[in-house]
């Protein structure tokens, strides 16, 4: 019988989580070499908890392991990169209709305040804060939509293509493209207006993946000699 996650080990568990967020928060970079007894004494966990916890993360396409090279952090193309960020449109769209739904005015309250938040962040040119607000904005959506099942896959998403979304986000000129787009996502969701919502998350997903194809451009002329 296959073990599901509630039957793991808490350790292994907490390994599982301690790699995966290192991953997504860039820590470990893409290609880098995961050594288990490297792991297994940063996680104060022991090399069978390390050894489970990089095979979860295997089948969660964040891990790949290399024969007789042992497990690297997967590195992601541009293609896949705008391929999942196809998939989050769709994803994300369903879960700000959702939330828009679901929305408490507590929550208006607090996704209201997120948004203030972001435009300080942008006013300031703290670039790095706002990348950070922008994470939790979207988690809160997934958080009020209530759709567990796709808040699950958008999470192993994001942890795909941290890359990818770190260099747009450090991207000269971005966030002032995609504030607007967040707080249009805000407004609507507060507005408990599901249709122009899931549209607003849309038009941002859209933006995303065309930032994303442009940067590439810019970075290959760049390399040009």
């Amino acid at each position: 019988m296959t073990e599901s996650a509630a039957d793991r080990q808490p350790g292994e568990r907490s390994v599982v989580a301690a790699i995966r967020d290192a991953i997504v928060r860039g820590e470990f970079v893409p290609n880098q070499r995961l050594v288990e007894a490297d792991l297994s004494g940063q996680f104060a966990a022991s090399r069978a908890t390390v050894r489970a916890a990089l095979i979860e993360l295997t089948n969660e396409g964040l891990v790949e392991r290399v024969q007789n090279r042992g497990a690297r952090v997967r590195a992601v193309s541009l293609e896949e990169a705008v391929e999942i960020s196809e998939v989050r449109m769709m994803l994300e769209s369903l879960c700000a209709a959702k939330a828009a739904e679901r929305v408490s005015d507590a929550e208006v309250g607090e996704l209201k305040e997120l948004g203030e938040l972001m435009h300080q962040a942008v006013a300031a040119g703290d670039v790095v804060g706002y990348s950070g607000l922008n994470q939790r904005l979207h988690r809160r959506v997934r958080e009020i939509s209530g759709q567990h099942t796709a808040a699950q896959v958008l999470e192993r998403l994001r942890g795909q293509s941290v890359r990818h979304q770190f260099r747009l986000a450090m991207r000269p000129g971005r966030p002032q493209v995609s504030l607007p787009e967040h707080l249009a996502i805000i407004d609507a969701i507060c507005a408990h207006d599901a249709e122009r919502a899931a549209e607003a998350a849309q038009v941002h997903l859209g933006s995303v993946i065309e930032a994303l194809k442009a940067a590439d451009a810019a970075e290959v002329s760049h390399l040009r000699p």
